[in-house]
C-alpha cells in the first residue's frame, strides 16, 4: 500500500507545479494552448472578450473643399475648351491650312539645325570650359571664369547682332603665324554668312551656361570615389569616362534639357538677323494676309511638339543613367501600356465560356 500511495501523494505537488508553469500544461494537456496563453498574458484574451469579434471601424477624413476646388478647376477648363472651339477668332481653318505648308516646314527645318548646331558646339566648348574651371592651373581657371562671366551678362540678342555685324571690325581674316606672316587671307562677308552668324552666336551663348551646368555635375561626384580609383590604379582618364561621368549625368542631365528647349525656343531670336527659321516666317505670312492669331498658333504647336519629343528623350537617357542607382528601374510608360494590354488579353483569353451569357 505504501508503494501505491507514493504516486497518489505526488500528484498535488506535481499539479500545482504544472499550474505555476503554463508552457508545461500546455504541453502535458491537450487543447490548452489557449490557456497558456492566457495565463502568459491574460489582458488579451479579456480585452477580445470584451470587445468580441468586431474589428473597430476607421472614419474618414472629409475634404468637402477639394471637391469645390476641383469641380471649379473643371468648369473653367470646359470654359477655355468650349472658347477654343467655339470662337471664330482662333480661326481654326487657317491653322489647318499652314500647319503643315512648305515654307513653315522648311522654316522649321532651319530651326532644328539651329538648335543642334548650337547645342553640340555650346555643349562641347561648354566641357572644355567645366574642365578648365576646376583644373589646378590658375591660367586655364581665369581665362574660363572671365568667358562665363562675359557672356553670362551680354543679352544673347546684342551678341547675335554683334556676330552679325562683324565684318563692321573685321573686313578680312588671316590664318599664320601669331604676330608674324599670314598663310592666307579671307573676306569676312565671304566666310560668316547670316546663319554661320546666328550659330556662333547660339553657340558662345550657350557654352556659357552649359559650362556652369557641367561642372556642377562633376562637383556633385563624391571624391572619396575618385580617390578608391586612384589606390586602385586606374588612370585619370578613365576615371573620368567610368567614373565621373555616368554618376554627373544623373544632375546634368535635367538642367541640360532645358538650356536646349531654351535654345530651341530662344532661335527666335534670330528673326532679328533676317534668317528664316520658324518664327520669321510666320511674321512674314500673317504680314501678308494678316491672320495673326491662327499663323502664331502654328507656331506655338510646333514648339510644343518638339519641346515634347525633347522631354521624351530626356526620360529615357535619365532612365538610361539611373541604372547605377536602381537594378530594376521601374517600368516606362509604353512598357506599362503592353503589360495593361497583355493582362487585358489574358482575362479575356481565360473567361469562362458560360460567363457570356
Amino acid at each position: 500500500m505504501s508503494a501505491s500511495a507514493a504516486p497518489d501523494a505526488a500528484a498535488p505537488g506535481a499539479t500545482a507545479a504544472a499550474d505555476r508553469d503554463p508552457v508545461a500544461t500546455a504541453t502535458r494537456e491537450p487543447g490548452a494552448t489557449v490557456r497558456a496563453e492566457a495565463a502568459l498574458d491574460p489582458a488579451p484574451v479579456e480585452s477580445a472578450t470584451a470587445l468580441g469579434d468586431s474589428a473597430p471601424t476607421v472614419a474618414k477624413t472629409r475634404h468637402p473643399w477639394r471637391w469645390v476646388i476641383s469641380a471649379v478647376a473643371l468648369i473653367l477648363l470646359a470654359q477655355f475648351i468650349h472658347g477654343l472651339i467655339t470662337n471664330p477668332g482662333w480661326d481654326w481653318p487657317t491653322f489647318a491650312k499652314y500647319i503643315t505648308a512648305k515654307s513653315v516646314l522648311a522654316s522649321l527645318k532651319v530651326t532644328l539645325e539651329l538648335t543642334a548646331w548650337g547645342t553640340a558646339l555650346g555643349f562641347l566648348l561648354g566641357t572644355a570650359l567645366a574642365i578648365a574651371r576646376l583644373s589646378n592651373n590658375p591660367v586655364l581657371r581665369v581665362i574660363s571664369w572671365s568667358y562665363i562671366w562675359a557672356f553670362r551678362s551680354i543679352p544673347l540678342i546684342v551678341q547675335l547682332l554683334f556676330w552679325f555685324n562683324i565684318a563692321y571690325l573685321y573686313n578680312t581674316l588671316s590664318v599664320g603665324i601669331p604676330f608674324g606672316p599670314a598663310f592666307f587671307t579671307f573676306e569676312v562677308n565671304g566666310v560668316i554668312s547670316g546663319f554661320t552668324a546666328a550659330v556662333i552666336g547660339l553657340a558662345l551663348h550657350q557654352a556659357a551656361y552649359s559650362a556652369e551646368i557641367i561642372r556642377a555635375g562633376i562637383i556633385s561626384v563624391d571624391a572619396g570615389q575618385l580617390e578608391a580609383a586612384a589606390a586602385l590604379g586606374i588612370p585619370k582618364v578613365r576615371q573620368f569616362r567610368s567614373i565621373v561621368v555616368p554618376q554627373a549625368m544623373r544632375s546634368i542631365l535635367p538642367n541640360a534639357t532645358n538650356e536646349v528647349i531654351s535654345l530651341f525656343k530662344g532661335t527666335s531670336i534670330v528673326s532679328v538677323m533676317a534668317i528664316a527659321e520658324l518664327f520669321y516666317q510666320v511674321q512674314v505670312i500673317y504680314g501678308r494676309n494678316g491672320r495673326v492669331v491662327p499663323l502664331l498658333l502654328v507656331a506655338t504647336a510646333w514648339y510644343i511638339v518638339l519641346t515634347t519629343l525633347l522631354s521624351v528623350a530626356q526620360y529615357y537617357i535619365e532612365r538610361h543613367y539611373a541604372k547605377g542607382t536602381q537594378r530594376t528601374p521601374p517600368p516606362s510608360p509604353v512598357q506599362r501600356a503592353w503589360q495593361k494590354l497583355r493582362e487585358v488579353a489574358e482575362s479575356g483569353s481565360t473567361a469562362p465560356r458560360g460567363a457570356t451569357r
